[in-house]
């Protein structure tokens, strides 16, 4: 069973996280991959493109970050 869509009653229950790449995406030096992969699993009800994974002991979070998120997270950590 997967859901693809942000789920606040799901997110007691994530035991584990991935952070996939948009295919648009492939100027990020490793700092800044590393910052939005961070960011944006501390803000999942931000995440274009979410999914949980159902795993033996919760859900498994993945995160497929597209250029839109970045410009939001950047945006969002401008605006602080």
């Amino acid at each position: 069973m997967a859901l693809n869509k942000f789920d606040l009653r799901l997110e007691d229950l994530v035991v584990e996280t991935r952070t996939c790449w948009d295919s648009g995406i492939s100027d990020l030096s490793q700092g800044d991959r590393n910052w939005v992969s961070n960011a944006i699993h501390r803000s999942p009800e931000l995440a274009s493109k979410i999914e949980y994974e159902r795993a033996h002991t919760g859900f498994c979070r993945e995160i497929t970050v597209t250029v839109e998120d970045i410009q939001r997270l950047y945006q969002q950590r401008l605006g602080e």
